[in-house]
């Protein structure tokens, strides 16, 4: 089974999907997805096996991003991700989900190019680029062309 075979039927049986449906869709046989449902918690009545998933991530257990189980550490801080890459994804997936604050956001002018622009949590900075940056660093007024 392949890994967008699995992520559909974990797709699916989280909508409430019987086994019978996914098979079909799929072309596999029922017993084959009964049985990858078994080995990853998604057994059970559909809207119940929805509302366990759901729980199972509130509490931690499951990772936010993909559904694979966490493994958490003794002390520190609680996962919510299985990895690095989990991590990324989700938070790219979902901005909204961030709290800024309004009082890390800084208002700036670009001593290079002059344009005025915002940064959040870095009240140091001073150009709105890199490549203002390297145009002030490094070119002066005899090297433009």
């Amino acid at each position: 089974m392949t890994e967008a075979e699995k992520q559909l039927i974990y797709d699916l049986r989280l909508k409430g999907v019987g086994y019978k449906a996914i098979a079909a869709v799929l072309g596999k046989s029922r017993d084959s997805i009964r049985g990858f449902c078994r080995r990853n918690g998604l057994t059970g009545d559909s809207s119940v096996v929805a509302l366990n998933v759901k729980e199972q991530i509130n509490n931690n257990l499951l990772c936010t991003c993909c559904g694979i189980p966490v493994k958490q550490k003794g002390r520190g801080r609680v996962r919510k991700f299985c990895s690095d890459e989990c991590r990324r994804k989700w938070w790219k997936e979902n901005p909204q989900a961030r709290n800024k604050n309004e009082t890390a956001i800084y208002h700036y002018t670009c001593p290079q190019c002059e344009k005025e622009f915002s940064t959040y949590g870095n009240k140091n900075r001073k150009f709105c680029s890199h490549d203002c940056y390297i145009k002030s660093r490094f070119w002066s007024e005899e090297d433009e062309i």
